[in-house]
């Protein structure tokens, strides 16, 4: 009697970059194009949601603005550049980026992107309860500059 080994599946989160003229106000619309093309190349969607909607720091395919959508999907690692290819053929895609998320953190990644009340960016700029820079007292906050040692000279990174 042989035992038969399923092959291990890797949890993996996107983010896509949507070009908004092909979104056009039908979100839901590109969600489904987007579950389709994970679901053809054997993933499953574990979630989708729009991320946030906002203007480009420099132009993307010559577009100013993107619709950024987060989607976590379990699947082989192989099947990965498959799934990146499609990504890059597709119209409907500016620019995507697939991390492997650590089995220690699936559940807590999971949970983060199934919330749609989640803050989609949160920056150290913010004011904290001590003091204006959001640091807190502590000197972790705006830098401007090369980060400099104790002795004045640049510290090796």
């Amino acid at each position: 009697m042989t035992a038969v080994t399923a092959k291990p599946t890797n949890v993996y989160e996107c983010m896509f970059l949507l070009d908004p003229n092909k979104v056009s106000g039908d979100v839901q619309g590109a969600a489904k194009q987007l579950q389709a093309l994970i679901e053809r190349n054997g993933a499953e969607v574990l979630a989708s949601r729009p991320w946030d909607e906002r203007r480009l720091a420099y132009p993307v395919k010559g577009h100013k603005k993107g619709l950024y959508y987060l989607t976590c999907f379990r699947c082989l690692g192989p099947k990965v550049p498959d799934l990146e290819r499609d990504f890059t053929l597709s119209e409907l895609i500016l620019r995507s980026m697939i991390l492997l998320i650590d089995p220690k953190l699936e559940q807590a990644m999971l949970d983060l992107a199934k919330n749609e009340h989640a803050l989609a960016l949160q920056t150290v700029t913010e004011p904290g309860p001590d003091d204006d820079m959001g640091g807190g007292g502590d000197d972790r906050g705006l830098r401007r500059g090369p980060r400099r040692g104790p002795d004045g000279g640049k510290d090796e990174d």
